[in-house]
C-alpha cells in the first residue's frame, strides 16, 4: 500500500475535476450499474499516468458528449474497489492506469495501460471522446 500523503495530489488531480473517489466494492459496482455511462479511471502512481492518462481523462470532458458519471479507483491503495472494478472489466486483464466506459452496467469501451503508455494525452482523450459520441447522449 502507498503512503497517504504520496497519493494525495495524485488523487487531487482527478477529484479537483469531478471525478468521484470509490473506496468500496459496494460503491464501485453502484456507480457502474448506475442508469446511464459512467468512466472509471484506474488511477496509479506511474508516470504514465501523470502525464498521459490522468491528463487525457481531465481533457476528454471537454467534449460536447460526456459520461453522466465520472469515478475513479486508486491502484496499491484502494484494494477492494479495484479489485471489483477490475472484475467488471474482463475479459481484459488487470492494468493500471487504464480507463472503462460502461453504460448501464455493461462495459463497452476499455482503454488499457498499453494504450496509455507512449501516447500523447491528447490522442487518448481523442480515443474517450470517440467513445462518448457512440454511447453517451
Amino acid at each position: 500500500m502507498y503512503p497517504a500523503e504520496l497519493v494525495k495530489p495524485m488523487r487531487e488531480d482527478l477529484a479537483s475535476a469531478g471525478f468521484e473517489e470509490l473506496h468500496t466494492a459496494e460503491a464501485v459496482e453502484k456507480a457502474i450499474n448506475a442508469e446511464g455511462t459512467t468512466l472509471v479511471v484506474v488511477n496509479s502512481v506511474c508516470g504514465c499516468a501523470a502525464a498521459n492518462a490522468r491528463p487525457a481523462a481531465k481533457f476528454s470532458l471537454t467534449n460536447s458528449k460526456k459520461p453522466d458519471h465520472i469515478v475513479t479507483v486508486f491502484a496499491g491503495v484502494d484494494f477492494e474497489a479495484v479489485d471489483k472494478a477490475r472484475s467488471l472489466m474482463v475479459p481484459f486483464p488487470p492494468s493500471s492506469p487504464s480507463m472503462a466506459l460502461f453504460k448501464d452496467g455493461e462495459l463497452v469501451h476499455m482503454i488499457e495501460r498499453h494504450h496509455i503508455e507512449g501516447r500523447p494525452a491528447e490522442v487518448i482523450a481523442e480515443n474517450l471522446m470517440a467513445a462518448y459520441n457512440e454511447f453517451c447522449s
